[in-house]
């Protein structure tokens, strides 16, 4: 969320807009990037809520990145139909996350828009990237904030103990960030929690993403990956991930150890289509969601 904010507050401040943290009244949209109705700082539902009602002009934006089935909550989805009683465009960052909501309690009829994520391209970038060219350990990495083993960290763990028996030869694999506290690995290589220019580094010390992280409403953590020029394996229930992954790599289920020598020998073809149809970067991300702001003010 914090990179999302860092991102569009640039772009918005470039093209002239100013943008402000409080509720004051020049505002004259509020876009709430990570809404909850448990947390007040610096504002809760309730106090957005009052503010609109206060100054009838004033427009929300609302921009959903979360849902239930993601970690397996059961209140995420109502307080998100909440917020969106008081907007008036609601932004989902992926449209399997819209179609997910939309089960529940989004109706598609609503003004809405679904705006995938992107990095910002200034740091994630293939320039300088590693190439796998068969005469040594194919290195794969995965990062993420969380420790929460929906993740991914069941199958990075069985990966871990499969390249340390030997059942998956000539791989070396890397995790940055967080992992569970009950995992130990055995020959996995770490780093930890690491963002921007360090981050990208790592990762393009690497030659291929794995990401099995289930059910993401989009996330962030592939589309740096694949924006450093790094092909993609991918769980097969992935959630919004798989929009992005399906173009440039390869689905597993439950048969990673296949998927990766898949990958081994078609490494070539997928790098190349990353590079000459590279994705849509956090400067797309930003003109769109600008695009729409422009439209609630004007209209």
């Amino acid at each position: 969320m914090n990179v999302f904010v860092k991102q569009i507050s640039r772009w918005l401040v470039d093209r002239g807009y100013r943008v402000v943290y409080e509720l004051n009244s020049d505002v004259d949209i509020v876009l709430v990037a990570h809404p909850w109705l448990t947390h007040t700082d610096p504002y809760g539902f309730d106090d957005v809520k009052a503010f609109k009602r206060a100054n009838p002009r004033v427009q929300v934006l609302l921009r959903v990145n979360e849902c239930d089935k993601r970690k397996k909550t059961t209140y995420m989805d109502q307080w998100l139909a909440q917020w969106e009683s008081i907007s008036d465009h609601t932004y989902f960052i992926s449209q399997w996350l819209r179609d997910h909501h939309a089960l529940h309690w989004f109706d598609k009829n609503r003004p809405h828009s679904c705006i995938y994520n992107g990095a910002d391209p200034r740091i994630f970038h293939p320039i300088g990237a590693a190439i796998y060219d068969g005469s040594g350990p194919l290195r794969i990495v995965t990062h993420h904030w969380s420790d929460n083993p929906m993740k991914g960290y069941p199958d990075y763990k069985k990966l871990d103990s499969q390249i340390a028996t030997g059942d998956i030869k000539d791989v070396e694999f890397l995790v940055i960030g967080r992992w569970p506290a009950d995992i130990n690995w055995q020959v996995t290589q770490t780093h930890g929690s690491a963002h921007g220019k360090t981050l990208a580094d790592l990762l393009r010390s690497c030659h291929v993403y794995l990401t099995g992280s289930r059910w993401e409403p989009c996330g962030m953590h592939h589309v740096e990956g694949i924006q450093c020029g790094l092909p993609v394996i991918y769980h097969c229930d992935g959630g919004g991930i798989v929009e992005l992954a399906q173009r440039y790599g390869i689905q597993y289920s439950d048969d990673l150890g296949s998927v990766i020598e898949q990958m081994r020998d078609s490494y070539e073809t997928h790098r190349k289509t990353v590079l000459s149809d590279p994705p849509r970067s956090g400067d797309e991300m930003c003109l769109r969601t600008i695009d729409i702001i422009q439209k609630m003010r004007v209209i």
